[in-house]
């Protein structure tokens, strides 16, 4: 089983040893969450907040960790569930700044 459970050991590499890979590899993990942000408050049909959507990403990013673990693919960490749950939030906040920009054009 492969696991990282220092939390922020990727900003570490980043900041300390110089790791554009690491970089990149934070930011696309900011990335794959934002969907689903973007969608959450469709489904629900109202304003989710920054906590609730933070909290979501989370919950949908340990289960992708926890599969990672489980079938010993891919490498379990904190940091991974921290930048998705971000993400998320990020893409929810996001559609929620478009609902009030297209409800005030109206």
């Amino acid at each position: 089983m492969r696991y990282e459970l220092h939390l922020f050991w990727s900003w570490n590499e980043v900041f300390f040893k110089g790791s554009n890979k690491m970089l990149e590899e934070n930011l696309l993990n900011c990335l794959l969450l934002v969907p689903f942000g973007v969608l959450l408050p469709v489904i629900f049909h109202k304003r989710i907040g920054w906590k609730r959507s933070f909290l979501y990403g989370f919950l949908i990013s340990l289960t992708i960790e926890l599969c990672q673990l489980v079938l010993r693919r891919g490498l379990f960490e904190w940091d991974d569930m921290i930048h998705n749950a971000f993400g998320c939030m990020l893409g929810c906040k996001t559609m929620e700044f478009i609902y009030r920009k297209l409800k005030a054009a109206n």
